[in-house]
Order: C-alpha cells, then sequence, then structure tokens
C-alpha cells in the first residue's frame, strides 16, 4: 500500500500554566521547538478548540480541549482540510518508554492513552501514525499523578535532547516517509544497527 505524506502534526498536552513543562506536555513541547525553528507563530482559530501554525507545507496544532478529549479538534482540523487520517502524525508521551527513546508507529490501539484513544475513538479508525515520547517509567500506582508531574532538574539535559531527537523523528517522517523515519529512530532499528557493527 503506498505510503501517504504527513499533511498534520499534532502534538498532545493539556492547555493552562499549570500544565506547562509536565511529562503529560512533551507533545506540546515538540511542536513548540519545530515550530519555532521554522519561525513560527501560533495563533487560535475560531473554528476549533486549538492552537495551530503551518511549517511549510505542514499543519501543526495543539488542542486546547484538554488531553482526554484531543480527538475533537485533530478531526475538526482534519476535516476542513480534508486530511486523512493516515497523514496525520500524533506525538504524545509514553511511560512505558525510558526517557530519551521515541517510537514511531503507522498504527495500533491508544496503550492506554487516553489522548490517543480519544483521536482513535472520534476518527473511528486506528490507522494513525504516532510519535510516542518517552517520559520514564511511571510507578504502578499514581501513574495520573507521574505523568501530570514535572521533569527532574537532573532529568532536564536528557528531556531536552529527548525533544531535539523526538523533532529529528517528525522532520524525517514528512521529508522522506514513515517507513524511512521507523528505520531511523525506533529503538529496535538502533539495536539493529549497533548489532551490525559489532
Amino acid at each position: 500500500m503506498e505510503e501517504k505524506p504527513i499533511r498534520l502534526v499534532a502534538g498532545l498536552g493539556n492547555p493552562g500554566p499549570e500544565y506547562v513543562a509536565t511529562r503529560h506536555n512533551i507533545g506540546f513541547m515538540v511542536v513548540d521547538q519545530f515550530a519555532a525553528q521554522f519561525g513560527s507563530t501560533w495563533e487560535r482559530s475560531g473554528k476549533w478548540d486549538a492552537l495551530s501554525t503551518k511549517c511549510g507545507a505542514v499543519l501543526l496544532i495543539k488542542p486546547l480541549s484538554f488531553m482526554n478529549r484531543s480527538g475533537y479538534p485533530v478531526f475538526a482540523v482534519a476535516q476542513f482540510y480534508k486530511i486523512e487520517p493516515q497523514q496525520i502524525l500524533v506525538a504524545l508521551d509514553d511511560f512505558s518508554l525510558p526517557l530519551g527513546r521515541v517510537r514511531l508507529r503507522a498504527r495500533g490501539g491508544s496503550g492506554g492513552h487516553n489522548g490517543l484513544e480519544s483521536i482513535i475513538m472520534q476518527f473511528g479508525t486506528e490507522e494513525i501514525p504516532r510519535l510516542r515520547i518517552g517520559i520514564g517509567e511511571a510507578p504502578r500506582e499514581g501513574s495520573l499523578d507521574y505523568v501530570l508531574s514535572r521533569f527532574f532538574e537532573q532529568e532536564k539535559p536528557l528531556v531536552r535532547s529527548t525533544i531535539n531527537r523526538a523533532v529529528e523523528a517528525v522532520k524525517c517522517t514528512i521529508d522522506n516517509g514513515l517507513v524511512s523515519a521507523m528505520n531511523t529512530f525506533n529503538p529496535e532499528s538502533m539495536l539493529d544497527k549497533q548489532t551490525e557493527k559489532v
């Protein structure tokens, strides 16, 4: 099946100053840095509950509907611009991945992530590419408190490099396609490359 180009990148997070720089908002941080590198500025549209900006031919959005309702603005934007689910890349946090890791997937379930679940439910398909960004493993009890917490001071250098890596993964997906980006950035691909060198 022919791969479709990415036309929309949706970074997930929660709006409001109390959520700034929390683990759950790393999707926002990634699209913020991507937009900053393009010199793009965010604008709020009355058509949907989101901030949006253009980076070249690609639209970036940050839903402002809170994480659990992320699907509504993403779906509204996609409908307005006639963007298919396979042309969307969702950037989101993942507490099952170590900080510093990113993982691209073309499809699949939500993995318990409420923002991604909302998007899947709204579109009625799991065929939505996603970039999972590691925020460190959550404790078995209290995962909600964990994702809404801020990064520890000693983690911040790794947070910055994780965001940089995620931005590069977004760029690679847009420029070279999802399959190429998966082969470059997914942890198992890196492991294969290291094994080849031995």
